[in-house]
């Protein structure tokens, strides 16, 4: 509307209904026990701060292909728009779209997100998890307040023989702390003996731990054969 449109051109350019949009444009108060009131649209609520591309296409990304696709906006502009590579663009469109009986095809953002979020690989079932016995093990050893440590030394000289019931103690550590995956059903606080709730690393990787070399010999205290290499080994 900004740039002209009346309300009625505005709303079937975006598909929307014309009472939609009007609501849209001033504001209404929503029916509901709680009741708040929808700000008009204006250029606050559309612009949005830039930021970088993820690695995946989002929601947003994909509204904005299926609109500049009915605008007849090519590939290339598209993927320009929205700082991608236009084999992205072009990888996207032909996977999401579908066909139409008339030969044609259309492009739905919101399928096309549905349909990315069920192809993402989701996270796999650790050792622990696919084990009961060994699940069972640690969890009985864990509540008689025993280390991860002591756990996979006792799974080692308990099963010597099965290599599918050996665990590293991380093992059992990311089960207790990557939550969400059912494979150690106990709080971090309650099933260690140092009650922490997160991990503390033992060391950083950027942090260098520099070790004195024990009778070390300076450089400045080489004898002075050995500068002008008189003797074999200097």
């Amino acid at each position: 509307m900004e740039q002209g449109y009346s309300t009625k051109d505005a709303a079937e350019a975006v598909d929307i209904n014309v009472r939609t949009g009007k609501r849209w444009r001033n504001g209404q108060h929503l029916q509901s026990k709680r009741r708040r009131a929808v700000p008009p649209i204006g250029t606050e609520a559309v612009e949005e701060p830039p930021s970088p591309p993820s690695r995946y296409l989002r929601e947003a990304g994909r509204i904005h292909i299926a609109d500049r696709l009915r605008e007849k906006a090519s590939m290339r502009k598209i993927a320009e728009e929205l700082g991608r590579s236009p084999s992205t663009i072009s990888r996207e469109v032909r996977r999401n779209r579908r066909a139409m009986p008339n030969g044609g095809w259309y492009y739905r953002p919101h399928t096309a997100q549905a349909q990315a979020n069920a192809r993402r690989p989701r996270p796999k079932t650790g050792k622990i998890g696919l084990n009961p016995e060994v699940r069972d093990f640690v969890q009985d050893h864990l509540a008689m307040r025993w280390s991860p440590e002591q756990i996979c030394q006792a799974l080692r000289a308990r099963f010597p023989d099965r290599p599918e019931m050996h665990v590293t103690h991380e093992t059992i550590y990311q089960a207790l702390y990557v939550q969400g995956r059912g494979e150690l059903r106990r709080e971090p606080t309650r099933a260690l003996r140092t009650g922490r709730a997160r991990r503390r690393p033992h060391r950083h990787a950027y942090k260098r731990v520099s070790r004195p070399v024990k009778d070390m010999i300076m450089i400045s205290d080489r004898p002075a054969e050995a500068d002008d290499r008189a003797f074999p080994g200097h």
